[in-house]
C-alpha cells in the first residue's frame, strides 16, 4: 500500500530536526532584533538631540561663512556623518559586532570590524555629503515640492549606487573571485549558461569574513549586476543544495527583482520625504533646533524624521521583499527540481531567522517569508511534482 507523502507533515520533520534548543537560541536572536528596530528609533533621536547640542554644525556653519554655499553644505554635511558616526559608534558595535558574535553569527575580530568601518565611514561621507549638496539645492529652489524632486534624486542616487557598487565598492570590503574548478563550478555555470548569464558574472567572495550566516545574493543593475554565493554556503551545503541556491540567486537575476525594487523604493521615497516636510517643525522644536528645513544646520532633525518614517515604512519594503524571494523560490524549483535541498538549505538560515514566527510578525518584521512557510512550499511542489510517496 502506498504511503502519501504528507507536506506539512515533512515540513515539521525539517523544522523539528533543528532541536528545542536552536529554536528557542533562533526566537531569542531574531526577537531581540525586532526590539533593535524600536530603540534604533530611540538611539537615533539622542544622537540628533546631541549634535544639536553640541553646536558642532553651528561652528562649521559659521567658519564656512565667507565661503561658497555648496562649500558650506559639504562641509556641514560631512562634519554631521562623521560627528553622527562617532556618537552612535558604541550602539554600531554592540548590534553590529558584540551581539553578533555572542549569538554565533560572526567571528570577525573587533579590529576588522572597526578598519571596515572606517572604510565605510570614508564612503557615507563622500557619497553622503555630494547626495545632501544636491538634496537641501531641491529644497532651496523647489520650495513645497521639494519632496516629489528629493524622492528622484534618491531613485537615481539609488540607481547609481547599485551600478557601481559591485565594481566599486563591495570589493573594498570583500574579494570576489570565480568558483574553483570542481563539480560545484561546473554545476552552477551550467545553471547559469542555461538562463543565459555569462559565466564571469557568477563569483564565490568571503562572506565569512564578516558573518557566519548561510548566503548568496544578487547584486548591481545592467552590466555590473552579478550573482555571488558566499564561502561559508559553499562550504556548509551539499552539492544539490548549492544548486538549489544559486537557482534561487538565478530567479533574481532573471526576473529583474532589482528593478521592481528600485520602483518601490522610489515610491516609499516620496512618501516619507512627504511626510518629513511636514513634520519637521514639531521635531524641530522637540529636538532644540531652531534650523528651517531648507538650512544644512537642520540636518540632524531631517535626519531622524526621514528614518524614523523609514522604519515605520519597513513592513510595506518587507511585504516586496517578501513576494520577491517567494518568487525566487518557485523559479529554483522549477528550474533545479531540488525541493528537499531547497528545503535543506533553508534550514540552514533557520539559526538567525527564527522559522516559526506569527503571521504579524512575519508581515512586520521579516524580509523574507519564515522558513516554515518557504519549506512548506517546496514540500507542496514536491507533492505535486514529483509523485513522491514517501
Amino acid at each position: 500500500m502506498a504511503v502519501t507523502f504528507d507536506p506539512r507533515a515533512a515540513t515539521d520533520a525539517y523544522i523539528d530536526g533543528l532541536g528545542a534548543e536552536a529554536l528557542a537560541k533562533a526566537q531569542d536572536y531574531t526577537a531581540g532584533n525586532h526590539w533593535l528596530l524600536l530603540w534604533g528609533i530611540a538611539v537615533s533621536a539622542i544622537v540628533a538631540w546631541l549634535v544639536i547640542r553640541s553646536g558642532v554644525l553651528d561652528k562649521v556653519y559659521a567658519r564656512l561663512e565667507s565661503r561658497s554655499r555648496w562649500l558650506r553644505t559639504l562641509g556641514v554635511a560631512a562634519t554631521y556623518l562623521l560627528v553622527s558616526t562617532l556618537i552612535s559608534l558604541p550602539w554600531s558595535i554592540y548590534i553590529e559586532w558584540y551581539r553578533e558574535a555572542h549569538y554565533g553569527r560572526t567571528s570577525q575580530p573587533l579590529a576588522d570590524y572597526l578598519s571596515q568601518g572606517g572604510i565605510g565611514l570614508v564612503i557615507s561621507i563622500i557619497t553622503g555629503a555630494l547626495f545632501l549638496l544636491g538634496l537641501y539645492a531641491l529644497i532651496r529652489r523647489t520650495a513645497r515640492l521639494w519632496w516629489a524632486w528629493g524622492g528622484a534624486l534618491v531613485v537615481a542616487s539609488l540607481a547609481f549606487m547599485l551600478l557601481l557598487s559591485p565594481i566599486v565598492i563591495e570589493p573594498l570590503f570583500n574579494d570576489f573571485e570565480p568558483i574553483p574548478d570542481g563539480e560545484v563550478r561546473d554545476a552552477v555555470l551550467a545553471m547559469a549558461d542555461e538562463a543565459d548569464i555569462p559565466a564571469d558574472r557568477v563569483f564565490v567572495f568571503d562572506g565569512s569574513r564578516q558573518s557566519n550566516n548561510f548566503t548568496a545574493n544578487v547584486s548591481g543593475i545592467g552590466g555590473s549586476a552579478r550573482i555571488a554565493i558566499s564561502d561559508v554556503a559553499l562550504g556548509e551545503a551539499s552539492l544539490d543544495e548549492v544548486k538549489a541556491v544559486t537557482g534561487h540567486e538565478i530567479g533574481h537575476y532573471v526576473l529583474d527583482h532589482v528593478w521592481r525594487s528600485i520602483l518601490v523604493l522610489s515610491i516609499t521615497a516620496i512618501l516619507v520625504l512627504f511626510l518629513t516636510a511636514r513634520l519637521y517643525p514639531v521635531a524641530a522644536r522637540l529636538l532644540g533646533s531652531k534650523a528651517p528645513i531648507s538650512d544644512i544646520r537642520g540636518l540632524p532633525v531631517l535626519v531622524f524624521v526621514a528614518g524614523t518614517l523609514a522604519t515605520l515604512a519597513s513592513p510595506i519594503l518587507n511585504t516586496l521583499t517578501r513576494v520577491g524571494e517567494a518568487e525566487a523560490d518557485a523559479y529554483s524549483l522549477q528550474t533545479a527540481r531540488l525541493p528537499d535541498a531547497l528545503a535543506g538549505a533553508l534550514l540552514k538560515t533557520a539559526e538567525y531567522r527564527y522559522p516559526r514566527p506569527g503571521p504579524l510578525e512575519e508581515m512586520i518584521f521579516y524580509t523574507h517569508p519564515s522558513v516554515e512557510n518557504r519549506i512548506l512550499r517546496a514540500m507542496e511542489w514536491k507533492a505535486a511534482n514529483t509523485g513522491s510517496a514517501e
